[in-house]
C-alpha cells in the first residue's frame, strides 16, 4: 500500500471552492497545515473573514473528500478565523480601535439603505465578527430605533463616548444625543464636523468591522466623509429599476474618485412575495442591481425581498437577523454578509501598526 502523502490531500482541498471567494481552498491560502500521522489527517483552515454559519459544513465537505481518500483512516478539521486590518485611503490613517470600516451608501434615498446596513451589521456578527455601526445620517437617525436602543451614552472620562450596545453590536448615533424629534438644521461642514467627532470620540471596542451607514446622496457632506474617514471598502444598496442604479452609479464613481474600493452591490426590494397568496412579482423591475454590478466589474453582493416582515421587524427594534434567524431574509444578509467580508479579505492589508516609527534628531 503506498504512503500517503500531503500533495495528495491537497490535491482534494483543490478541488473544494470557497463560495465566497469563488476559489479553492488552497488557492485562496486558507489552508494553514496538512498533518499526517499514519492514516490519520489533521487539517487546520484560516479564513480571513468571519463565516461561523458555514464551518460545519465545510468541514463535513473537507471530511467526506479527503476521507475517500485510499489510506485515511479518519480525518480532524479545525477551522479558525483571522480578520486582519485592511489599506484604507493613501492620506489617511486607521482608527484606533477598529480594523476596518465599510461604508454602506446608495445614490438616492428610499433604497431602504439603513435597514440593509444594521442587517449587514448583525448578520457580521452573528457570522463571529466583532461588530460597530455608526449612524451618519445627522438629518434622519435611525439606528437607534432599528437597534431598538434609548437613553444617552456614558462619558467615563468627560471627552469620550462609550459606545451603546444591543443585539451584540456596538452603535453611536446623533439620535442618542437628541430627541427623536428634533429637526437637525444644521450646514454641511458641521454636519461633517459632528460625524467626525462622533467616529473618533467613541471609545469603539476592539472592532472587526464598523459598518457606516452613509446619508443618501452624493453631495459636499457624502463625498467630504469619504475623504475624511479612513474605509476599507463601500457597498452600495439600490434597489432594481433603472432610475435607482442610476443614482446608485454615482456612489459608486464617488468611491472610485476617492480611492474607496467598492466591494459590490447589493439589491434591495428585488421582488415582491404576497404575504396572502405567495405570488412573486418584480415590482421595481427586474436584474438592475446584478446588470449595475456587471457593467461596472464589481461583484453582486446578493437581492433582497420586498416584504413586510423586514420594515416591521425594524421599526421594531429586532431586525430580520435577529428577530428571525431560520428565515429565507436572514440567510440571504448572512450570505452578502460572508461576501462582503471575503471581498474585504482579499484586498491589501494594512501594515502601518507593525512598522516602526522612524524619529530624526539633529543632536
Amino acid at each position: 500500500m503506498s504512503e500517503l502523502t500531503q500533495a495528495q490531500v491537497e490535491n482534494v482541498l483543490k478541488e473544494i471552492t470557497d463560495p465566497n471567494l469563488e476559489k479553492d481552498l488552497v488557492s485562496a491560502n486558507e489552508v494553514r497545515s496538512v498533518d499526517i500521522d499514519g492514516d490519520k489527517v489533521s487539517i487546520a483552515i484560516v479564513l480571513g473573514y468571519p463565516a461561523a454559519t458555514w464551518f460545519d459544513g465545510l468541514t463535513q465537505e473537507i471530511k467526506d473528500k479527503v476521507g475517500a481518500l485510499a489510506g485515511v483512516g479518519g480525518v480532524e478539521v479545525a477551522i479558525s478565523t483571522e480578520i486582519g486590518s485592511h489599506a484604507v485611503q493613501k492620506n489617511l490613517k486607521p482608527i484606533k480601535g477598529i480594523k476596518n470600516i465599510i461604508a454602506v451608501a446608495s445614490g438616492k434615498g428610499g433604497v431602504g439603505k439603513s435597514t440593509t446596513a444594521v442587517n449587514l451589521a448583525l448578520a457580521l456578527a452573528s457570522e463571529g465578527a466583532t461588530v460597530g455601526v455608526l449612524d451618519a445620517d445627522i438629518y434622519g437617525p435611525s439606528v437607534p430605533r432599528m437597534l431598538g436602543i434609548s437613553g444617552q451614552p456614558e462619558s467615563e472620562d468627560g471627552k469620550s463616548l462609550q459606545p451603546m450596545r444591543n443585539h451584540g453590536v456596538q452603535a453611536m448615533s446623533i439620535g442618542f444625543l437628541v430627541e427623536e424629534d428634533t429637526a437637525m438644521i444644521w450646514r454641511g461642514p458641521m454636519v461633517t464636523q459632528a460625524l467626525e467627532q462622533l467616529l473618533n470620540d467613541t471609545q469603539w471596542d476592539n472592532l472587526d468591522y464598523l459598518v457606516i451607514d452613509l446619508p443618501p446622496g452624493t453631495g459636499d457632506v457624502q463625498l467630504t466623509l469619504a475623504q475624511r474617514i479612513p474605509v476599507s471598502g463601500a457597498v452600495i444598496v439600490t434597489t432594481p429599476q433603472d432610475i435607482a442604479t442610476l443614482d446608485a452609479v454615482k456612489g459608486l464613481k464617488m468611491f472610485e474618485k476617492v480611492e474607496v474600493p467598492v466591494l459590490g452591490i447589493i439589491e434591495n426590494m428585488s421582488i415582491h412575495i404576497c404575504s396572502e397568496c405567495g405570488h412573486e412579482e418584480h415590482i421595481f423591475g427586474e436584474g438592475g442591481g446584478r446588470r449595475m454590478a456587471e457593467n461596472h466589474e464589481t461583484e453582486f453582493l446578493g437581492a433582497l425581498p420586498l416584504e413586510k416582515h423586514i420594515r416591521e421587524q425594524a421599526d421594531g427594534g429586532k431586525p430580520t437577523v435577529v428577530s428571525e434567524p431560520d428565515s429565507r431574509p436572514a440567510e440571504i444578509y448572512r450570505e452578502i454578509a460572508r461576501k462582503t467580508a471575503a471581498r474585504l479579505a482579499a484586498q491589501g492589508r494594512d501594515y502601518s501598526a507593525k512598522f516602526p516609527k522612524i524619529v530624526i534628531q539633529n543632536n
